[in-house]
């Protein structure tokens, strides 16, 4: 077991293949999750099946779940102009970097 502050947190922003939806979510094993919302169970209703969000264009990491969901929290209350910017400062062209992590 891993001591306390150790672990891999990630927050994370997946969008569409159009970039017209954003989703924020938090992990601590980010290309696992990634492939759950790209290859969702039978019949899932969640958020990222129903508007195919599934295309990684942000991501931080974090040693301490707390302060990555904190994190996550925060950026969830950003207005959509924000969080346009913060992705944009961190990846320009909004490039998909699923294959990247």
């Amino acid at each position: 077991m891993k001591t306390k502050g150790t672990h891999n947190y990630y927050v994370y922003i997946l969008t569409n293949k159009i970039k017209t939806v954003l989703y924020t979510g938090v992990t601590n094993n980010l290309e696992t999750r990634i492939y759950q919302h790209r290859y969702p169970l039978p019949f899932s209703k969640a958020f990222t099946t129903k508007y195919k969000c599934f295309y990684l264009v942000f991501y931080e990491q974090y040693n301490d779940v707390e302060t990555a969901i904190k994190r996550e929290k925060q950026i969830k209350g950003l207005s959509r102009a924000k969080k346009d910017k913060m992705i944009s400062d961190f990846n320009p062209d909004w490039k998909f970097l699923n294959n990247d992590i």
